[in-house]
């Protein structure tokens, strides 16, 4: 596909800054038999053209998922920030294990301090986030794929609508 052809992405800046802050991430995958799988992520990287994103998740918790993903691609992530509840959720269908980048360990990190500032709201003290969330870092695998719908999963009458652009392209 040329340059010129491929499809715009579905995500603007606004999303993608959004998604990228340090907000609570769920993955889901499905098996043949559509049982789901469902895993949480440790952070998000969304490609300049804004038309991939990767999210990173621990091998450990995460084994069936990848399984999962290996046999049909089928992905559901779902961004939330905790204080807000401001939700919006991905789908894709070509998600694929993929190469690390150099500095996803300092991407995991700024993913912690930052949920952990967003849940320090409840209370909840950056030792117990980092608990939630620590994993050996050569156990955790990125997990990419191409955004083909987005919605609004913010509680209330828009919730299950797709995703508006927030203005920014």
């Amino acid at each position: 596909m040329s340059q010129s052809s491929q499809p715009a992405s579905i995500l603007d800046t606004g999303h993608v800054a959004f998604m990228t802050s340090g907000v609570s991430i769920n993955v889901a995958a499905r098996d043949a038999h559509n049982i789901p799988t469902l895993t949480r992520a440790l952070g998000c990287r969304v490609s300049a053209d804004r038309c991939t994103v990767t999210v990173f998740v621990a091998v450990p918790d995460a084994a069936r998922l990848l399984d999962n993903l290996r046999i049909n691609g089928a992905i559901a992530v779902v961004f939330s920030q905790p204080s807000t509840h401001h939700t919006i959720q991905l789908k894709g269908s070509d998600a694929r294990v993929v190469a690390r980048e150099p500095d996803d360990p300092v991407l995991f990190e700024n993913f912690i301090v930052a949920l952990a500032a967003d849940l320090a709201h409840y209370g909840w003290m950056e030792s117990y986030v980092r608990t939630m969330l620590s994993h050996d870092d050569e156990n955790i695998v990125a997990v990419a794929f191409t955004p083909n719908a987005a919605f609004n999963q913010t509680p209330g009458p828009a919730a299950g609508a797709p995703l508006a652009s927030t203005g920014t392209p």
